[in-house]
């Protein structure tokens, strides 16, 4: 069962890979990525800031930092630990300075010790939006520039060709350069876990001990040879916000990414071929809008996760409480957000991001083929064989949250 659900992922991200080029470049009409004005989180958050409605703490890196993310309503808590360079700022970025990475739906912040904040917001239309700014030294506002050399990476075959999110998973040298790369083009919830972390400090593994985090390479005649690096051992963590880098908000940020890039392609080609159309659907295009829309719905619905190790995941409390804050209660209190952490993330089998910006950015002509299928993927009186795996119990719950919490579900749904 493992095999063919990791088969049928791989499948559906080749296929993706292989239509990359039935929709225009992202800079071009109809898209015109660098020529629309940006309607994303941080882009309001620059304007808050220059009007003095947001106040930021320009005592010291951290505390700048801190403020910076408070605003954002992003927590300390989700802070992930990097050392591989795959970043702008990679000159900056070894084991003993590791780049800590925080986020909430919306908003990705980079922070390296001593260097620049890197942002990536969603912008509902165009995607991943990036900037780049120095720390302020002089009590003066940040000034955040949008950042066009992360298109090398970010709008390329890892998300599909579109301004998307990338995260990487690499055995790095013992500076932090890459020796070999793992799950190429792959993200989201299905990507095995003996692939992920590479690069990256992990705490809070328990029973997951077959991954790549927390060691670094060297390269020998007879092969690579891996050295352990246990967290906190070659820096210090009073240097950053929190003492961890969770495995919880790792899974949740892999997740995140996987459901925003396939969001995002969805645009992009759903926009691409309405301009084709001049404002209307092929029969081809709408038969491939209908496949892409049934890749969504499995992703929502978590059809290809891949399970938790043995034992469950235990989770960082206090990052538990931040995610736990911004639920969206439905009947009998229940929430996407719930976690279950057992054998899989959450009770409640649709995923929260289906309230994100990368959602609510779908065209019509997408968004309601994911209602849709969501309607008949949840009917219990009409069971879908593809669906098989969730509960009849489970079905009626989920129904019942998303009547009541999610925007624009069509009248009848």
């Amino acid at each position: 069962m493992k095999f063919c659900a990791l088969l049928l992922f791989c499948l559906h991200a080749a296929a993706l890979a292989g239509r990359a080029g039935d929709y225009q470049d992202f800079d071009q009409p109809p898209h015109d990525y660098w020529k629309r004005a940006p309607q994303d989180r941080f882009s309001r958050w620059m304007n808050d800031v220059k009007a003095g409605r947001v106040q930021l703490d320009y005592s010291g890196e951290k505390a700048f930092i801190a403020s910076v993310l408070k605003s954002l309503d992003i927590p300390a808590s989700s802070q992930m630990l990097s050392f591989s360079t795959t970043s702008l700022q990679l000159s900056l970025i070894s084991p003993r300075t590791p780049r800590a990475l925080y986020f909430n739906e919306d908003v990705y912040v980079g922070y390296v010790v001593g260097g620049k904040v890197e942002v990536v917001a969603v912008d509902p239309e165009l995607g991943g939006i990036f900037y780049i700014f120095d720390i302020p030294r002089n009590g003066q506002p940040p000034r955040p520039e949008r950042a066009t050399r992360c298109m090398n990476c970010h709008a390329r075959e890892d998300t599909g060709y579109v301004p998307g999110l990338v995260v990487k998973s690499v055995i790095p040298g013992p500076t932090g350069g890459s020796l070999e790369s793992f799950r190429q083009a792959l993200s989201g919830h299905g990507v095995p876990l003996n692939q992920r972390f590479g690069g990256w400090y992990l705490t809070g593994a328990g029973g997951l001990t077959n991954h790549l985090a927390n060691f670094y390479g060297r390269s020998t005649p007879q092969g690579i040879v891996r050295n352990p690096i246990p967290p906190g051992t070659m820096f210090s963590y009073d240097r950053y916000l929190v003492a961890h880098s969770d495995l919880l908000p790792q899974l949740l940020h892999e997740h995140q990414i996987g459901f925003v890039n396939r969001a995002i392609e969805a645009t992009y080609r759903t926009r691409t071929y309405l301009d084709a159309g001049q404002g209307k659907l092929s029969p081809e295009h709408a038969k491939i809008l209908d496949e892409q829309a049934k890749g969504l719905t499995r992703y929502l619905l978590f059809a290809d996760e891949v399970p938790l190790p043995v034992g469950g995941v235990a989770g960082d409390e206090e990052f538990k409480t931040d995610f736990l804050s911004q639920r969206h209660i439905g009947p009998g209190g229940a929430a996407l957000k719930d976690f279950e952490l057992r054998t899989r993330l959450f009770q409640n089998r649709c995923s929260y991001m289906i309230y994100s910006a990368a959602f609510r950015g779908l065209p019509a002509e997408m968004k309601q083929r994911v209602f849709a299928r969501l309607a008949q993927a949840l009917d219990s009186g009409k069971p879908n064989p593809e669906f098989a795996y969730l509960p009849a119990a489970e079905k009626q719950k989920l129904r019942g949250i998303l009547r009541e919490t999610v925007v624009g579900l069509p009248s009848g749904w």
